[in-house]
């Protein structure tokens, strides 16, 4: 436990968390990536040139400092933390590394007159309570995979057994275990984790699940990014037959049960995810509106797949957006971006509902307002960040 000196030298520190955190946290990741080669493979290098992940580690060490005194006042920012780090399979002998780096890194940035022995001591102390809590939640979480039917713990050797292109951007994968064994259950909207070896480098990436796991295969669907490393790998140097090495699926963004309306919306490759939520709301009466906004219809994934769904399935209304024509695709239902009028049209009368948003983070902030707006209760509005987690303006 803290002591009330530690807790009050921690929020003491709010106000330069507040204003000089993300050089801090940048200084944080490149000591520790230069010094600590073992963990680079945990790290997106996308997102540390974008500074995206020390943008979001800043704010949560921000937020863990603010509610030092009341834990319980993060709210699912740190299930969304621990179920990342159970995707990549952080261990206990990596929270030492990032511990020592911390500590190194708020003495070199704020200086010895501001972070004192005090400083440092309490924040010591602090680092390690969030560790425990962290360590103890991710081995709970490992066990309870292992035990699961069709579990296991660590990476499970899987075969590549199908590609398939969806749109310009977009392929899926579908892989099978190497063992021909049973796989663990994923639930709909969760991820899993990719151990890649590319160029001799070791590295990991998380990605939805696209499809239900009930048929002992797992399916991700993987956009190319320009200049992607395990993207271009996936997309270019990967051909059926390939052996990929998986984690456990994880994720807590999840479709909950309810007799609500059921709103899925998605931006982009945000579709993946909701694509299983489709499936299984589908298998029960549930009134489904499926909102998917795209660049254009040549980037549009698995429109023909939907569209048959909405035929089979009366209680399924599906809407498209497209920021352009490109003159060939089919058209979509209204072009340009999602406007809060317009969004107003595609939900159910009923506002009552569940909304799950996924997209970049712009339109997810932009579908948020809306959906606000619009009488959305907050705690029936969900969203999930592909990336580094961080907050929704």
């Amino acid at each position: 436990m803290l002591s009330v000196q530690d807790r009050a030298i921690i929020k003491s520190t709010v106000p330069l968390l507040e204003s000089g955190g993300e050089a801090l946290i940048t200084h944080f990741y490149r000591m520790m990536l230069s010094e600590y080669p073992e963990v680079r493979p945990l790290f997106n290098q996308a997102h540390q040139a974008s500074g995206d992940q020390p943008r979001a580690l800043a704010n949560g060490v921000l937020m863990y400092a603010r509610h030092i005194d009341q834990l319980d006042q993060l709210g699912d920012l740190v299930a969304k933390i621990i179920n990342k780090h159970v995707a990549l399979q952080i261990l206990p002998e990596h929270y030492p590394i990032v511990g020592t780096c911390l500590l190194r890194a708020i003495s070199e940035v704020l200086g010895s007159e501001i972070a004192t022995q005090e400083v440092i001591d309490a924040w010591a102390a602090a680092y390690n309570q969030l560790a425990d809590i962290l360590i103890g939640a991710e081995g709970a979480i490992y066990d309870q995979k292992a035990q699961a039917p069709g579990g296991w713990r660590g990476a499970r050797e899987f075969k590549l057994v199908r590609k398939v292109q969806e749109s310009a951007e977009i392929t899926s994968l579908y892989f099978e275990p190497a063992d021909q064994g049973a796989i663990l259950a994923a639930e709909p909207g969760q991820y899993i984790g990719l151990q890649l070896f590319i160029d001799g480098q070791e590295i990991r990436r998380n990605y939805s699940l696209s499809a239900l796991s009930d048929q002992g295969q797992y399916r991700i669907s993987v956009k190319r990014e320009a200049g992607g490393v395990a993207s271009n790998y996936l997309h270019d140097q990967c051909p059926v037959g390939s052996s990929i090495m998986l984690f456990p699926p994880a994720g807590e963004f999840t479709l909950q049960a309810s007799d609500k309306p059921l709103v899925l919306i998605s931006g982009g490759v945000g579709i993946t995810p909701t694509l299983p939520m489709l499936e299984a709301a589908l298998a029960t009466e549930r009134p489904v509106h499926f909102i998917h906004c795209a660049r254009n219809g040549q980037v549009h994934a698995f429109r023909q797949w939907v569209d048959a769904l909405a035929a089979r399935y009366p209680q399924l209304k599906r809407f498209y957006c497209y920021a352009e024509d490109d003159g060939v695709s089919p058209a979509a239902d209204t072009l340009g971006l999602l406007t809060q009028d317009q969004l107003a049209q595609w939900l159910p009368e009923q506002r009552d509902l569940d909304a799950y948003f996924l997209g970049p983070k712009g339109f997810m902030a932009a579908i948020k307002r809306h959906l606000k707006a619009l009488g959305i209760p907050e705690q029936q509005s969900r969203y999930e960040f592909f990336g580094p987690a961080a907050a929704l303006e």
